[in-house]
């Protein structure tokens, strides 16, 4: 059995595939529907406020698309880092990890199919959520223009390639998936603070990730992810060289 038909059936057998097809999917399909049907929650929820009355705004396009961006860069990004902490920790099984090591002639093609892999089944599952919120939103809210979806998914993309990348470096130098998993979502937490001061911030990774919720509001034009995407293009290569040296360090 190849390696690569051995990531796909831990994909698929493990359930980490459903997982995230089922998450994202599922805040792609509630993502429009929220922002659409918010007002009248909220009516109905009146009695339970005790008086208060709260307003919104009418729901316009490219509040869809928001709301499956804020669920799928925080509860999606969670579930992201969990499934490709249970891939890339080479070492979180230490029989199975030294099984495989000795019928490897190198580390890298042990690694590379878990990488593709990993970030292939995260990517699809990314797109798919998006284009369910984009049909979504056509049928309840209005359409949104694809010049904007499409490079908007696209960024979006390149923003989890660096997730996949940060826990593959996390995995290869720590022990077990619990500490991968918290030591990656500690320094994808670290970004927003950093980039808090916005001279920084718009040099940052994370300014993708919300790339599909602010290019069909208007609130930035492509050129803007210019910057961050070449920051991100490079570190994401140097996450994943980290990650190849500490997997080699543990074969010394």
């Amino acid at each position: 059995m190849s390696l690569w038909r051995l990531e796909l059936l831990r994909l698929t057998r493990t359930r980490r595939g459903l997982a995230l097809f089922t998450v994202y999917l599922l805040f792609g399909f509630i993502g429009p529907l929220t922002a659409r049907y918010l007002n009248d929650l909220l009516e109905l929820a009146g009695d339970d406020l005790e008086g208060a009355t709260i307003e919104l705004p009418d729901a316009v396009p490219h509040d869809g698309m928001a709301q499956y961006v804020a669920n799928a860069m925080q509860v999606g990004l969670v579930v992201t880092v969990v499934v490709a902490a249970g891939s890339l920790a080479l070492d979180a099984i230490p029989e199975m990890g030294a099984f495989l090591r000795t019928r490897v002639r190198s580390v890298w093609r042990l690694l590379l199919p878990r990488l593709v892999v990993t970030f292939g089944a995260i990517g699809l599952a990314f797109t798919l959520g998006a284009l369910a919120a984009w049909y979504e939103t056509w049928a309840l809210l209005g359409g949104l223009r694809a010049g904007d979806v499409l490079p908007g998914i696209a960024l979006g993309l390149l923003f989890l390639a660096y997730v996949v990348a940060t826990t593959a470096a996390a995995a290869q130098w720590t022990k077990g998936v619990l500490s991968t998993v918290m030591v990656a979502l500690l320094s994808l937490l670290v970004l927003p603070v950093v980039g808090a001061v916005d001279v920084i911030g718009q040099w940052l990774p994370s300014s993708l990730a919300t790339a599909l919720a602010d290019l069909p509001a208007d609130k930035h034009d492509l050129g803007h992810y210019v910057r961050p995407a070449a920051v991100t293009l490079v570190t994401t290569a140097v996450l994943i060289y980290v990650a190849l040296v500490g997997a080699r360090r543990r074969e010394l």
